[in-house]
Order: structure tokens, then C-alpha cells, then sequence
């Protein structure tokens, strides 16, 4: 048994297969990088984009075990017009399960207004972030009048992200989202488990400390931290 014949619930070899994405290649290079763990979650996320007249498809491959995440990227590359000539690149990263800060998830809904629990979602965004990369979107500012010609700088945004998968519905599938949904929470629960240890209850406090602590609680300014 190879460490891809399997993960609970589904297959990491056979999504491999049907992702068709150089899949030999591609199961060597995660054998090489688990280095013998056992996969117990994974995600493969296959994007294909259109330039001009030429279509490019790239894979993302993620799978978790007990204690790392491993990110595998695979695009390939025509070297010639007649696509003879191809050339493949892998990247793979290892990352420390304890060195995950941020797990992000955006979702998409049709029709919020008509909205049933267990509703499918049509649109789902996961973010990791382990390394502290940051993407940073940038835009010259300006003021509410019209005949303002000076110089404002500049105003954007600043996000922390190391991995973005954007999985729809429409181009990928419903099991798509639910695969990606899954491993989100997969991945949540891995990096940020929660604390089994149990604490001694705390003493009640005297009623006049508590009055106390409830008073200048309600009574400071709403404004006020």
C-alpha cells in the first residue's frame, strides 16, 4: 500500500487519476515530499485559463497529515506552437501544522433571501496563511471634489495570505465546493485544536467586587475600549 492509496472518505490517487493532470508525476513527487506519512485529508483543485489562443491548466494538490500540510503546484508550458515540445514545473512545500495562523473561508450564496439550512454554496474561497506573506493592492486616493487636482498618496489594502483556491460551483462542480468546504474544516481543526484540559473552576466573587466589575463595565462610554 502506497501512502496515496488512500485518506478516510475518498482517494487521493484515484482524484489524482481523475484530475488527468500528469498524474504519475505528480503521485511521485507527493510520495517524495510526505517522505512515508499517511495522508488523512487532502484537497486537488485543477484551474484551467485561456490566453490569447493557447489553454493552460495548472493543479494544486494539498494534503494534511498529522502534522504538516503539504503544497504541491504543477503547470505545464508549450515550448513550441505546435505543443511538441512541453515542459512541466512542480513546486512542493511542506509546512509545520503549528505554523498555520490563518484559515480563511469566503462563501457564495444564490438568493440569500430564500436561503435553507443545508443550502449548497455556490462559490467558495480558502485561505492559508503560515509564512506571513503579504498582498498588498494599491490605488492613487483622492478627495470628494471634483476640481481637487492635488496629490493624495496612494490608499489599498493589506492581506495576509501564503495560499487562495477559489472553487465555484459552475466551473467545477458541486463536489468541488464540498471537497474544498471539507478540507477547510479539516484544516481548521488540525491547526488550531481544541484544548482538552481541564481547569479548576474559579471561586465566586464577593457581591460588592462583582457590582463592582458590572458597573464600570456598563457604565464607561460605548466608544471606549
Amino acid at each position: 500500500m502506497t501512502p496515496l492509496s488512500s485518506a478516510p472518505g475518498r482517494d487521493l490517487q484515484a482524484d489524482l487519476n481523475r484530475a488527468g493532470f500528469y498524474p504519475k508525476m505528480v503521485t511521485d513527487i507527493l510520495v517524495e515530499a510526505l517522505d512515508g506519512r499517511e495522508p488523512t485529508e487532502h484537497l486537488v483543485h485543477l484551474e484551467t485559463h485561456f490566453d490569447q489562443h493557447e489553454v493552460h491548466r495548472h493543479i494544486t494538490v494539498l494534503v494534511l497529515t498529522e502534522d504538516i500540510l503539504v503544497v504541491a503546484h504543477v503547470d505545464d508550458q508549450q515550448l513550441d506552437e505546435k505543443g511538441k515540445e512541453v515542459m512541466a514545473q512542480i513546486s512542493t512545500e511542506l509546512v509545520q501544522l503549528s505554523k498555520v495562523t490563518t484559515v480563511a473561508t469566503s462563501y457564495v450564496y444564490h438568493q440569500p433571501q430564500n436561503y435553507r439550512t443545508g443550502d449548497a454554496v455556490k462559490e467558495l474561497t480558502v485561505g492559508i496563511a503560515w509564512a506571513g506573506a503579504q498582498r498588498i493592492d494599491l490605488a492613487p486616493a483622492g478627495c470628494a471634489d471634483p476640481g481637487c487636482d492635488a496629490d493624495h498618496g496612494y490608499t489599498g489594502t493589506s492581506q495576509q495570505e501564503d495560499l487562495v483556491l477559489r472553487v465555484s460551483a459552475e466551473a467545477d462542480g458541486v463536489a468541488a465546493v464540498t471537497a474544498a468546504r471539507n478540507f477547510a474544516k479539516a484544516i481548521r481543526r488540525a491547526s488550531a485544536p481544541r484544548s482538552t484540559e481541564t481547569r479548576p473552576a474559579a471561586l465566586p466573587a464577593p457581591a460588592a467586587e462583582v457590582r463592582g466589575r458590572v458597573g464600570s463595565r456598563f457604565g464607561r462610554n460605548t466608544h471606549q475600549g
